[in-house]
């Protein structure tokens, strides 16, 4: 078996989830600068906001690889499996624990007021509402298919 990791590089299936992931990841620093007019280069590895990077990844790869192996193929079924659980995770159990850390940070700052405590917080943003799954799910799967017909185009003869 000749392994070569160029290979990965030219694969449309790498291309689509990793273009779909930056896609919203850059999406949510344009909307915090038009909020806050400053640029926060952070929000490249952030967790939760609009849209839902991890739904925009997800469903890149489902669609791509539906889109080159079939959407019948045993690999679709598991990425799209794959995807659903992702989602799913995304607006429930992760968005479950950004709620408690909200909580919590709220708890600390009450008692910061009252005795000395350390500051530091917990992460609050860490789920996704379920139109911000959504919206990066489409998202996804446009920026999966705007890669796949733009392959196809250079591999055309």
């Amino acid at each position: 078996m000749d392994i070569n990791v160029i290979d990965t590089f030219r694969n449309v299936s790498f291309w689509s989830p990793f273009l779909a992931w930056l896609t919203a990841q850059f999406t949510k620093m344009i909307n915090a600068f038009m909020k806050t007019r400053k640029l926060d280069f952070r929000y490249i590895v952030s967790t939760g906001g609009m849209p839902s990077a991890h739904s925009a990844m997800v469903s890149g790869l489902a669609t791509s690889i539906g889109l080159n192996c079939g959407f019948e193929s045993p690999i679709f079924a598991v990425s799209l499996a794959f995807a659903l659980l992702t989602m799913f995770d995304a607006s429930t159990v992760r968005r479950a624990a950004g709620e408690q850390a909200r909580l919590l940070n709220e708890m600390i700052d009450e008692l910061f007021k009252q005795h000395r405590f350390s500051e530091v917080k917990l992460a609050e943003l860490l789920g996704h509402t379920r139109l911000e799954v959504f919206l990066g799910m489409i998202m996804g799967i446009l920026v999966a298919l705007m890669v796949n017909a733009t392959a196809q185009g250079i591999s055309a003869p």
